[in-house]
């Protein structure tokens, strides 16, 4: 059993913590929103006012945060995490982020002598509900075999892809593939719909060829049946492919998939589909064919 503290309690966070407490670990939880805390503290999580009070215990300290902006303040402001943690704790950074600000917080980790994972993960909430998230793990082996453990009770999977700022390479290549598949899907039911055929009858046959990847069949489904239900929001995708872009040092933007990809996205954040699905995409492409 291990001390472990997880900063942010949003839709992944609070799972994590979940199954960290169901692997018998003691957990110790911090949210900027309280009440976001409640489920884990009905399940025995303790939770901390700061992310500086919730961590001088921990032997491992995870975070999941929004963006670049969060993972910054809540490791490095005033009362931020890391300037409460002991020596012998392991940072976990599984946040989706740019990789230079993955590298900026490991340098600040190393300054202080304290061992920094950089461990984004692939999956939503079901697959963190379920404890099946795939980690990409970027730092020191002997860091991530102390930590395995840990990942092993949220995760099915764990890559190890060498050194800090890979595992983030790694995580923005998979969501720029899904992003750019689903995109695709959405516009090509589109396509063939406004071609006379039936959506759901297409979608069955393209699926049922080598073109098309088990990511993209599942949501070509939820396309033909209008499931936009949140789980990885066109909000945080668009933040994600910006991030890719950034990370990936993307200048020619004329012909980049992925920034083509982005701009679909940022034009779906404006028409308002921020808070769908990923699936949510394909409102874009459709025409008043019924």
């Amino acid at each position: 059993m291990a001390k472990v503290t997880v900063l942010g309690q949003g839709a992944m966070g609070s799972r994590m913590a979940i199954s960290l407490l169901q692997a018998g670990h003691q957990v110790t939880v911090w949210n900027r929103s309280a009440n976001k805390t409640l489920t884990a503290a009905q399940a025995g999580a303790r939770v901390a006012d700061t992310p500086y009070s919730a961590v001088p215990a921990a032997e491992f300290v995870i975070s999941m945060l929004r963006d670049d902006a969060a993972a910054k303040q809540v490791w490095l402001a005033e009362n931020g995490a890391l300037s409460g943690m002991a020596p012998n704790a392991i940072a976990i950074e599984s946040s989706t982020l740019t990789v230079a600000t993955v590298k900026e917080l490991a340098q600040q980790f190393q300054q202080r002598g304290i061992s920094f994972l950089d461990a984004p993960v692939a999956g939503t909430r079901p697959q963190a509900e379920a404890a099946q998230l795939i980690y990409f793990v970027g730092g020191e082996i002997t860091a991530l075999e102390r930590a395995k453990p840990i990942l092993q009770a949220m995760g099915s999977t764990v890559h190890y892809v060498g050194a800090i700022g890979n595992g983030m390479v790694v995580k923005l290549a998979v969501n720029s593939l899904f992003a750019l598949q689903v995109s695709a899907v959405g516009e090509l039911i589109n396509l063939m719909h406004q071609s006379g055929l039936d959506k759901a009858q297409a979608v069955e046959v393209i699926s049922a060829t080598p073109v098309c990847s088990p990511a993209a069949a599942m949501a070509a489904k939820a396309i033909v049946a209008r499931n936009f239900a949140p789980l990885f929001p066109i909000k945080l995708v668009e933040k994600d492919l910006n991030y890719a872009l950034d990370s990936f040092a993307i200048s020619n933007r004329e012909i980049s998939l992925i920034a083509a990809t982005q701009r679909n996205y940022a034009h779906a954040v404006k028409q308002g589909h921020e808070a769908d699905n990923i699936t949510g995409i394909a409102q874009l492409f459709e025409s008043t064919v019924a």
